[in-house]
């Protein structure tokens, strides 16, 4: 491995594999000069089309088709795994074995049994790995968890959160992996998992969960010839049509050791909501929300207002909030954000994990074992879920 570069490549070029080239490829422009210089090596995906254009468009040297050609390749030091959560775990022990760094993306695995091999394979690697938690990347999320540990809030005492997406509301959206297995896929797996993490990322650990509820609204999806894409749709039913084997929607509760309780609901079929994201965070000083429709700012409420004049006020993102000041070419409040700024920033925090960065370091990326955490605790959702709401206890995962 040079120290003066490194070399990338990521396996999955649908939208969010797209993201992570993207990242890379802005790694070098964000906080500070210093770190080994990024040569993006290759885009690899099953489907060529997806590969070639995206190793076009985001000036990657080349297009594969097969992960197992960047596996084999000893000039690539960094990998992003982008796809189907059932591939992760032989894609990554293989990388792992070529002595490769891994950023994978969530969740970790389609099953607990590969969560927790992979896990174990972090534990034993000689290199860097982690996984896609992007809103930790956030700076309005980082700076809500902030204004929490500072006990700017006060003692919080609720949570609430959720994550609405569209991209399975429509019946003609074809079977995809996405809507079928246990784990892993289905709105708690996909879009909830981030939720998860999120929260634990404000409030600290949860240590139960119950009133679990989950619900599948499509129980059938017609089969597609061709290459399915998360938001594709068909113009009219095929023939053949597959069993949905896991949710559409869920809703849970859970307490948190700091004696906080949480309420959490996410969905794949909310009504034109492409991509909503909110939460809010109630304390005994004050409150603070968030929608990602409005990435660059946060609501907040607390003991300042003069009497008669509480209320919501906007704050806009700015460079007092963590990520923002050297990650934005305008880091100014009022600028913005979206949602890919957090990929950028994620990566830039891998690649100084890599070379070994610790002074003025950004916060650690998420772990293997934080992936196999998030899922222990959608699991148990589920369990509550199959024994109508029960609750179940979580501190046997808690580290």
């Amino acid at each position: 491995m040079s120290h003066t570069s490194l070399s990338v490549a990521v396996i999955g070029a649908g939208m969010a594999g797209t993201t992570h080239a993207n990242a890379w490829r802005q790694v070098g422009t964000v906080y500070d000069l210093g770190l080994p210089k990024i040569r993006l090596a290759a885009i690899a995906d099953a489907y060529e089309p997806f590969a070639k254009d995206a190793a076009e468009r985001y000036g990657y040297e080349k297009a594969v088709t097969d992960w197992r050609d960047i596996a084999d390749d000893p000039s690539i030091d960094i990998v992003s795994i982008v796809v189907g959560n059932a591939l992760h775990r032989e894609i990554a022990e293989a990388l792992i074995r070529a002595g490769k760094h891994v950023l994978c993306e969530k969740p970790l695995a389609d099953t607990l049994e590969s969560a927790r091999a992979m896990a174990e394979a972090e534990r034993a690697a000689g290199t860097v790995t982690a996984v896609g938690f992007t809103y930790r990347r956030n700076a309005a999320i980082a700076e809500i968890a902030k204004l929490v540990r500072e006990g700017h809030l006060g003692e919080i005492n609720h949570f609430e959160g959720r994550y609405w997406c569209d991209y399975g509301v429509d019946p003609n959206t074809p079977m995809a992996w996405r809507y079928s297995g246990p784990m892993g896929s289905g709105a708690l797996g996909d879009v909830g998992s981030h939720l998860i993490d999120t929260a634990e990322l404000i409030c600290g650990p949860l240590v139960s969960v119950s009133g679990g509820a989950m619900m599948t609204s499509i129980k059938q999806r017609p089969v597609a010839k061709g290459h399915v894409t998360r938001g594709t749709a068909l113009d009219t039913y095929a023939v053949e049509l597959a069993e949905v084997t896991n949710d559409d929607v869920a809703t849970f509760t859970g307490h948190f050791a700091s004696g906080a309780v949480g309420t959490f609901s996410c969905s794949r079929v909310a009504w034109n909501m492409p991509n909503a994201m909110m939460l809010d965070v109630l304390g005994t000083k004050g409150r603070a929300s968030w929608d990602l429709a409005r990435c660059g700012e946060i609501k907040l409420d607390d003991v300042n207002s003069p009497a008669g004049l509480g209320g919501a006020r906007q704050v806009l993102v700015n460079p007092t909030f963590p990520y923002f000041a050297r990650g934005s070419s305008m880091a100014f409040g009022g600028v913005g954000l979206t949602q890919i700024e957090q990929f950028t920033y994620q990566a830039y925090a891998f690649l100084q994990q890599v070379a070994g960065v610790t002074e003025g370091a950004l916060p650690p990326c998420a772990t293997f074992a934080d992936g196999y955490r998030e899922m222990l605790i959608a699991d148990a959702v589920a369990t509550s879920a199959a024994n109508g709401g029960a609750a179940v206890d979580l501190t046997p995962f808690n580290r």
